[in-house]
């Protein structure tokens, strides 16, 4: 879930190569090989087109985050068929394997937005949170998330810019409940499609501390309920990062929601921590990546002008999905990423607790008539 768009220019992407090495630890297990695959990946395409035709890529738009699938606790194992619906843009911030690569961003249209509305809307998200069924990560266990994922990246061959996708493609990932081994299965990040390990020690011999940035199923449960305090801690530890503390507040509230799993209690509590911040608004229909229509709370980031969407469905408040959506125009040539443009997508097929890594929850039978 980091919303956060960067922006830079090709001087600054060797000195974001060595900070990498130095940021890893602090991020989410599993996000420092997703983030150093991406940079590099990019590094590399823009040399080759340097190299090639002479020239400097035009600076690019580029997020580097993990593709974060939306929630669907309590429904941990809820599984969504039905593909794609036209009109949702499939999205990147740049660098994915080229085997992704697909043609130009498709749009949306802009939802309408609710001022006064998201406090109301997050308490009811936050009661039904707390009421449905949310079993415990025990000794040995894992979390499995299984999702849907895409996003778009500014492309530039033969001295011409272009908007261009990646293809919505599946993402599966497995953590323990200590964060200290795990496995990841996605196409736009693994050169193997059997995916690779995030068990830890990392190459360096390094065992991150969990923390907000880099939690596990352990460190959630230790958190406070509060909403208040748990607010405050998250203005505290994340202070000086993103465009904003009351929009790396939401984003970092995001990520929690996202590929984490909340125990039940603090899930509730995010919520009403979220509802706390300013500037968080009501979307009244916002589509997932695997095309679910829902309601949104949101926040535009003004810096990046994008808005970071967390998408409900309107009648259970089941947290189906994610997507930042372009809202401004930007100047130069990211002006090609138009409103309307969605920068990131996601949705969440399954969520489980399994007792194997790279083991996957049995189909959830469904009654014959």
């Amino acid at each position: 879930m980091t919303a956060n768009t960067s922006r830079q220019n090709p001087a600054e992407w060797d000195e974001s190569a060595q900070l990498l090495s130095r940021t890893a630890r602090d991020l989410p297990p599993g996000r420092h090989q997703f983030h150093k695959e991406r940079l590099m990946a990019q590094i590399q395409q823009d040399q080759r087109i340097q190299h090639d035709h002479g020239i400097v890529p035009a600076p690019r738009r580029r997020s580097f985050r993990l593709p974060r699938p939306a929630v669907t606790l309590p429904a941990l194992a809820a599984v969504v068929a039905g593909a794609v619906v036209a009109g949702v843009a499939l999205v990147d911030g740049g660098g994915a394997r080229d085997g992704l690569a697909t043609g130009p961003a498709l749009t949306t249209e802009l939802g309408a937005v609710d001022s006064k509305g998201a406090s109301r809307l997050l308490d009811r998200i936050s009661l039904a949170a707390a009421d449905g069924a949310h079993p415990e990560v025990g000794p040995g266990q894992y979390v499995y998330i299984e999702s849907k994922t895409a996003d778009t990246f500014l492309r530039t061959e033969d001295g011409e810019t272009t908007l261009a996708s990646h293809e919505l493609h599946r993402r599966q990932i497995w953590q323990s409940a200590d964060g200290t081994k795990g496995w990841l299965v996605d196409p736009s990040v693994n050169d193997s499609p059997e995916g690779e390990t995030l068990s830890l020690p990392d190459e360096q011999s390094n065992i991150p501390r969990a923390s907000l940035n880099s939690p596990s199923y352990d460190y959630l449960a230790r958190l406070t309920t509060d909403p208040d305090e748990l607010l405050e801690k998250i203005y505290d530890e994340t202070a000086g990062h993103g465009n904003s503390p009351d929009q790396q507040a939401f984003t970092t509230i995001g990520d929690l929601l996202g590929e984490t799993y909340p125990p039940a209690e603090l899930y509730s509590a995010l919520f009403k921590a979220a509802a706390r911040i300013p500037g968080v608004v009501v979307v009244d229909d916002a589509v997932d990546a695997v095309g679910r229509r829902g309601v949104a709370v949101a926040r535009l980031d003004e810096t990046s002008g994008a808005r970071e969407e967390w998408i409900f469905d309107k009648k259970t408040h089941v947290f189906l999905g994610e997507r930042s959506v372009q809202v401004e125009r930007l100047n130069g040539p990211e002006a090609l990423i138009e409103p309307g443009t969605v920068n990131y997508t996601s949705a969440i097929l399954t969520r489980a607790v399994v007792d194997g890594i790279k083991e996957t929850p049995s189909p959830v039978p469904t009654s014959a008539g």
